[in-house]
Formats: structure tokens, sequence, C-alpha cells
């Protein structure tokens, strides 16, 4: 949320995997140990619960989840699941933004707020359904073999939040004594984020009492980790008290939307956003930078980066859709290319609710909106690559993850190719990644399977090669 800096398809055909029960209640958090080394291989999914389907509920995503195995899905990160606040409940964003209580009052309630806009940390939305429905919901997601990570927002609540009137020591005041918004470090002005209160983590109190909520999902509701809002705004030494006492609990997984090198250290967060890289590859499809730069950045990163470090590679995620504009707009031709570079380098590539369906509008963030559900080209691509991905050791991109290797081409500005190994499996991207067709020679030797068409390639470095405008190929050994 804080961290706003600012495809030839193949015609596949799947079966439908055979659905669990939508309603069991009563039930209790299924016991499900986190296993690192299976994130070696995941694909990571982003649930927008509201927006999933009609219902917008969390008995109607249960039901779909065992589709998500078709396509490599191993962590559902869950959107905020929380109550959002009524007071300053957001109804437009920008500029020009509103509060729902600004709207004619017959629109009213059509504003359903921002889910980062909490106002109880250990309630569900009843937007969403009750707390057994999300425990039925865990209990599927850890039977289809998948871990389940809740959106926390620790640098903010919503000003609904009991520790408004409780405790307003735990919340940043101006010379006033008022409660203020969130304040963008850079600028020392406000982010705009007028319906959330900035939280002050100067207070003791409040870190104890942040903790123990993030305590109460492990223990009593089976949850398996966190995705944490704006993680690099709030104090490095809070994650460092809070995170080990968090894995005492159990083995956990988590996910910074950040960027910091240093939220990495010391067994704090497992992975973190790959955003210069989603940043370079926006400009790369926009003819703003070329392969050159990308190589840079992954030399950086390296550099930048320890070995068992992970990045989450995406080309789209709630903030980028809802305020950047779609895959398509940001992307264009190049989308198939740098979807599957996502899958293919090094890291843990995301998809977001709809993605796999050919989401093609922004959705709103306020109000009700809807995900497309028809499987077409784009279920067939990401499960696709979600297989090769789940199946290729030569794709591993966790704790141990396999080599990259940049492969020398005739015009590596315009072409990139590189090769991943480990334990003598290999996969092998070539792309196009620019918008004329090239006639190129790559140092490869050796026969390989085009992984996406099952056709047989053989290369010998002398020869040219010609590609299309942001043609790709994934090859296999």
């Amino acid at each position: 949320m804080k961290k706003l800096v600012v495809l030839a398809v193949f015609a596949l055909s799947f079966t439908n995997s055979t659905l669990l029960p939508a309603q069991n209640f009563n039930v209790s958090p299924v016991e499900y140990i986190l296993d690192s080394s299976s994130l070696e291989n995941a694909v990571i999914y982003e649930v927008n619960i509201r927006q999933y389907s009609p219902e917008g509920s969390f008995n109607a995503f249960t039901k779909d989840i065992p589709k998500l195995k078709n396509l490599g899905v191993k962590v559902i990160w869950m959107m905020p699941i929380f109550p959002i606040s009524q007071t300053k409940r957001k109804a437009t964003g920008g500029d020009n933004s509103k509060f729902a209580s600004e709207m004619p009052a017959a629109e009213q309630h059509k504003y359903l707020g921002s889910y980062y806009a909490v106002s109880d940390f250990k309630k569900v939305n009843p937007e969403f359904g009750s707390l057994e429905e999300f425990r039925n919901l865990v209990k599927t997601a850890h039977e289809n073999g998948m871990y389940v990570i809740l959106d926390w927002v620790p640098n903010h609540t919503g000003w609904d939040h009991v520790w408004i009137k409780q405790h307003p020591d735990y919340y940043t005041q101006n010379e006033k004594g008022e409660i203020i918004d969130p304040i963008n470090p850079e600028t020392g002005k406000t982010w705009g984020w007028t319906d959330v209160a900035d939280l002050n983590y100067d207070n003791q109190n409040l870190r104890k009492e942040m903790t123990d909520d993030m305590k109460y999902w492990l223990q009593k509701e089976g949850v398996d980790g966190f995705r944490c809002d704006v993680a690099g705004n709030v104090p490095l030494d809070f994650w460092q008290q809070a995170i080990p006492e968090l894995r005492k609990e159990k083995n956990i997984f988590m996910l910074a939307e950040a960027w910091e090198p240093e939220l990495l250290k010391d067994n704090l967060f497992d992975m973190a956003y790959a955003w210069d890289g989603h940043h370079i590859s926006n400009k790369i499809a926009q003819g703003k930078e070329n392969v050159a730069t990308w190589d840079k950045y992954m030399i950086e990163k390296n550099n930048k980066y320890e070995a068992n470090d992970i990045l989450m590679n995406f080309v789209d995620n709630h903030d980028e859709n809802s305020w950047n504009g779609t895959i398509q707009s940001r992307l264009g031709a190049a989308e198939e290319a740098l979807t599957a570079l996502t899958y293919v380098m090094p890291g843990m590539p995301l998809v977001y609710s709809g993605n796999e369906y050919g989401l093609k509008h922004s959705l709103k963030f306020f109000e009700k909106d809807l995900i497309p559900k028809t499987k077409g080209k784009d279920w067939a691509l990401r499960s696709k690559l979600g297989e090769l991905k789940n199946s290729n050791i030569a794709l591993h991109g966790g704790k141990n993850p396999a080599s990259y290797n940049r492969i020398s081409t005739k015009d590596d500005t315009k072409i990139l190719a590189f090769e991943r190994e480990k334990d003598g499996k290999k996969v092998i991207y070539i792309a196009n990644l620019s918008n004329e067709t090239i006639e190129t020679k790559i140092q490869l030797q050796g026969d390989f399977t085009d992984y996406m068409s099952g056709n047989k390639i053989q290369f010998r470095s002398d020869a040219p090669i010609g590609l299309k405008a942001w043609q790709y190929l994934i090859l296999t050994n």
C-alpha cells in the first residue's frame, strides 16, 4: 500500500478438479507444518475476497481452492480479512478523494472502504463471512497442500479501532496532541491516506499488543504467516523483536511489502517484493528501457541480497491493478513474454485474483466489483507455467535456489537469454524483448525441447535464429 514507487498463446485443455464442500462448520484449524523446502517451487496467489466472486465471501473462494493446484499455487495470500472502519471510510481515491459520509445518502451503502483501514485485528469482516467459514477456508487450503498467509497492516489502523479511544498513546500525534494519518518519510508530508491513523512504534506497549494480535492467528486460527503491509516503514527493530517471537509459535512464512535487504537478514522476512524488476519490466515493454537495464538489475540484485533471500516476481498485484493500470495497459504485446519471465527467473511468481482469467479492467478498490471467471488462454498459460515451476528443480527459487547464468547473444540489448540449473537439470529462457523481428546468434549448443509447444529445437552457436517481436522460448533438457 505505502510502497507505490510508482503472448503467442497456447491453447490447452484441462479437466476441472473435484470441488470440496463449501460449508463445513464447527471446524478446528488443521495443524499444518510449513516446510521451507516446499517453497522452492511455489507459486503464490493473492486473493481479493471481495472481488473474487459475486458473493464476495470466504465460502465462494473456498470452493475454488482445489482449482488453484492447477496453477501451481502453494501459498495463498489473503488481502486483509478484518473489519473495516466506518469512520472516515473512503469512497474514492486519488487527488479528489472523498469519504463515504460525503457522498449522497442514498449511495453511501455501496462504499465499502479500504481493506487496509482495520478496526479490529482479531475479528473477520462480516462482509466476507464468519470466523467459522474462515477456519473452513484455512482447513481446505491445508488439505490441498497450500499455506495461508494473512495480509497484516502494522503501520496504521482505521479510525474506529479500539486503540484510538483506549490507547491514544499508540498513535503518532501532532504538536496539538491530535492523532494524524501516516506521513511519507521521504517528504515529511501526508500520503493522503486520510482513512487511517498512524501508529507510533516508540510505544513499547503497542509493540507487544501488535505482536500478540499476530500470535492469535498463528495459535488459534492455524494461519501460516503474514504478508506485512508497508513493512519498510515500520521500524526494523520492531521486526527484530516480533518475528523471532512469532517463529517460536510455529514455522511461518513472512512476506514483506518492501524491497529493503535488511528486512530479510537474520531470519526475519523470508521474501520481499521485486519492485525494481517489476518497474524495469514495465519500462522495457513500453520501450523506455532495454535488456541491458535488466542485466544491470540482475547484477545489482545479486550484490544487494543474500543467496537465500527470496524475491516475489510479479506483473500485477492489487495496487498495480487498481491504481497503475491493467497488465495489458502496462505491458501490451510484451505481456506473455514478461509473465513467463516471472516464473523462470529466480524467486517466486505471483498470481493476482483474476490474472488467471484474463482480468482486463482495474478493480474498484472501495466498492464491490468482479473478476472474470471463464477459463481461457490466460488459465492455460499460467497452468502450464505453474506446472513447470512445480516440477523442474532448475526453477527452484527459495532458500536453496537454482543458479542463474546469462547466455551471450549477438543482440544483448534486445535479446534476453539465461540458463537456470540445479543438479544437472536445466531450463533456458530466450526472449526478444523488443517490438521488432530480430535475427541473432545465441551462444548455445545442443538439442532441447521447447516446453510451451513440445517441439524439438536444435541450437548451434554459429547458426542464426530469428525471433519475432516479444517472442520467447522456454527450453528444457
